[in-house]
């Protein structure tokens, strides 16, 4: 579980991540990674953001399975962002979103994903060059 203050419950903060942060999808998982600068988008009331620990949100559709898989995807994926909160900038913000393969993959293929989606994301958007 994570603590209350990681945790993203408001649409707006689950709206602006997605809208302002960087994108980077692998495998099963897409990651959207917002390092917001002055403030927290959606927080409001908040002047530095170093006052604020990591936070992380998650996003498990109906077309990744019932009510029981969407559960059990949700907390693998819990269980692997907590210790990754910690290496995240204060203030920072993630939402993970599950694809319909997080249902099927294993726990280290999620592991994986979500580690190359994450630093994918982090990594600084260099203008001009193509992949």
């Amino acid at each position: 579980m994570l603590a209350a203050a990681q945790r993203l419950r408001r649409r707006e903060d689950f709206a602006a991540t997605i809208r302002n942060g960087r994108r980077a999808g692998r495998g099963a998982v897409v990651v959207h990674f917002l390092n917001p600068g002055p403030s927290r988008p959606g927080v409001s009331g908040v002047s530095d953001p170093s006052d604020l620990s990591p936070s992380a949100g998650f996003v498990v559709s109906k077309a990744v399975g019932n009510a029981v898989v969407r559960n059990t995807v949700k907390r693998r994926l819990r269980h692997l962002v907590r210790p990754r909160l910690a290496d995240l900038p204060a203030g920072s913000v993630i939402v993970v979103r599950a694809l319909p393969e997080a249902a099927t993959r294993s726990f280290d293929l999620l592991q994986q994903d979500l580690d190359s989606a994450l630093e994918a994301a982090r990594r600084p958007k260099i203008r001009g060059v193509r992949r």
